[in-house]
Order: structure tokens, then sequence, then C-alpha cells
């Protein structure tokens, strides 16, 4: 096996949200002469809930030290800081935990849907820091993703700290009133002045309300941890853009000539040298844990009134449209999925958008409704 750094090396940033750390290690009396790492399962891949037992050499309890949890997928690394997994370049290691180091066991995944995450490995470290973890190897890989179901599609596009919102934005998010979004906004590195219809209202100097919003906005101005957490979103937003437009290997190519109206999309990479439209309905249809990427160098434009709807189980979290230009939902019209936009995301009057918006310049909204998906 490659020495623990020389992996995390090969990583670049970004966020899992799929894995739900509630990691609090409960103390035990059990302690050992040197260190070991455990882990235990349960429930389906779709279903899971894994627990951690980390035994602290005798030297080293009582001591102020570091605990670390890491996660690699597909030669790419991530880290839990305590708040959020983050995709993990270079640098310092990122730290979970510090505190006197104790033996005892935590639950890091609790019931989450880990099918894309097929052999990924968690890893669980602990150290007075981060050069005493590697030196002395205290970490160790404790538990493997494997597959009880099939899954039909490419691998999930990882969001990063962007899965926390309904909406991010760089440059500008308005709304027309009243629109409706249930989840977080953010914007950043444009200041709370460029979220505009919202009438919002500061709550101290770390984040702002709006009747329109079921959650939170957050603006670039806005003081630590904010402004930290938005600039992590977006750069987690631009990393997933870069993901889902680099996929190889399409398994269409220039379906339609553009044109998907009326078209049932089965699970696959899909992807147009061009724009894309949808001027009549659209279906997509698999299961639950499937996944679809939508590649296209243009624009995305669903018409007026016209739907794209899910069958078979299908869930919006797992879709994602990536487009070099504009995305725009046309007037009473109804989208699903997750929208990565290398330019502008608009919804035209009472539009609506099952899943996220994220815009590398702004987000428009008129009377629209933007719901984020559960995870």
């Amino acid at each position: 096996m490659k020495k623990f750094l020389e992996y995390i090396k090969e990583g670049t940033w970004l966020d899992i949200l799929l894995l739900v750390l509630m990691i609090a290690f409960a103390d035990v009396t059990q302690a050992a002469t040197t260190a070991s790492f455990s882990a235990a399962a349960s429930g389906a891949t779709g279903n899971q809930t894994i627990s951690v037992t980390a035994n602290i050499a005798d030297a080293d309890a009582g001591k102020t030290g570091n605990y670390y949890v890491g996660f690699l997928l597909n030669n790419v690394w991530y880290f839990n800081n305590g708040t959020s997994w983050l995709l993990y370049k270079s640098g310092t290691v990122p730290v979970y935990a510090t505190r006197a180091l104790a033996s005892g066991t935590a639950v890091v995944v609790q019931s989450a849907n880990l099918t894309s995450m097929i052999g990924g490995h968690l890893y669980v470290g602990y150290g007075l820091t981060e050069s005493d973890m590697l030196a002395n190897s205290r970490y160790s890989l404790v538990y493997t993703v494997t597959a009880n179901s099939v899954v039909a599609g490419p691998p999930t596009v990882l969001l990063g700290a962007a899965t926390n919102y309904a909406i991010v934005a760089k440059t500008a998010v308005s709304s027309v009133p009243a629109s409706v979004v249930t989840g977080n906004i953010g914007l950043s590195p444009a200041a709370t002045s460029f979220i505009t219809g919202f009438s919002l209202t500061m709550v101290g100097t770390l984040s702002a309300t709006s009747p329109q919003v079921t959650g939170s906005l957050y603006g670039a101005d806005m003081n630590p941890p904010t402004n930290t957490n938005l600039t992590t979103a977006v750069l987690n937003m631009e990393a997933a853009y870069t993901d889902a437009a680099g996929r190889p290997t399409p398994d269409f190519l220039n379906l339609g000539a553009g044109n998907i109206g009326g078209l049932t999309l089965a699970p696959g990479l899909y992807k147009w040298g061009s724009s894309v439209t949808i001027p009549a309905d659209v279906t997509i249809s698999g299961g639950p844990n499937d996944v679809w990427i939508f590649q296209m160098s243009g624009n995305l434009d669903l018409g007026a009134s016209k739907h794209v709807t899910l069958a078979g189980g299908a869930l919006a979290q797992n879709i994602f449209w990536q487009a070099a230009g504009d995305v725009t939902i046309e007037s009473g019209a109804i989208f699903q999925g997750n929208i990565l936009s290398q330019s502008a995301i608009i919804l035209q009057t009472g539009a609506t958008l099952n899943g996220r918006a994220l815009a590398q310049t702004r987000v428009t909204l008129d009377h629209a409704t933007v719901t984020k998906p559960a995870l």
C-alpha cells in the first residue's frame, strides 16, 4: 500500500455530503501499547451506518492531539474538518477535532446512501500533529464501500460544500417577489448587497433571512466563518463543473442534434457539442441510485410550461446538467436536477426547479420556486 501522505498529495479539493459525519468520540477505558483502528457497518449500501473505533496507544492517552477522518474515492482524497467533507489537494490535512486523546467509538456515517461511492475507502487516524500521525503510522484503512445492488450510469458528481445550498452564485442573486426557495442561498465573491429582491433581515453578522426563503442567505462580506464557508462552496461548485464537463466516453453523443423534447432519457453520460433545447416534455427514467450527467458546450433552454419529469424512482439529486452557457427555465416550466452553469441560470415567471442552481455568474428568479433535494 502506498504511504498515506503519497495518496493525499494526489487529491484535489471537494466535499462529500453523502457521507453524513456525526462523529463524537465517546471515551472508553480501553487502551493499548500501540494504536489500532476498526470499523463496523450495518444496513445495505443504499442505507448504511458505519461506526469506527480508535484505540489510543498508552503513551499518547491524555495528550492533546488531533483526530483525522479521510475518504479515498477514485484516487481523490476527502477529509472532514468537523463540519463538512473537503476535497483535498495539498497543504495541511484538515483536522476533524482537537482534544485530549482517548480511545473511543464514533458513528461516522448515519443511514447514508453510499451506492455512488462503491470502492471508496474510509480511513481513521490520530496524532499529536499531522507529522506525528504520518511518521508513526497512526492511521488505518477501516472500511471499503461495497456494492449490493446494481447502479446504472456514471459515478456521481460530488458537489462538496455546494450541496448545502439551493442556490450558489458568484456575481448576483435576484428575485422578483415573491419567489419561494427551500434551502440556503450563497453568494461569493460578491457582497450581500448583490442579493436583491428578497427583503433581507440580517441575523447578526453571519447570515440573513427572507420571507421568500426557508433557510438562510449568505454573502461574501459577512463575518467568518460565513465568508470562508462560501469560498469553499464556490470552489467546490467550480470543481464539480470541471468534473462534470470533463467526463470522457459519453454513452450518448449529440442526441437529437441538441433537441431532446419528447424523449425518455436512461441513466448515462450525455454529451452535446452545441446548445440543448427542450421544447416538449422529457422524461428521465431510472432507479433511485442511478446517475445522469448531461454535458453541453452551449446554452440549455426548457420551453415555457414544459416539464422534465422523473420516472422509475429517479431522483433529482442524481441528475447533473453541465452547461457552458446560460440555462433558462422558461415561464411555468418544471425542471429536475442540479444545474452547473459556467454562466447564468434564469428562472422565468412561475418556473420551478427541483434541484440546485449553481452558477458561476448570476441566478435570476421571477416568482420562481427552487427546492433543494434532500441530499
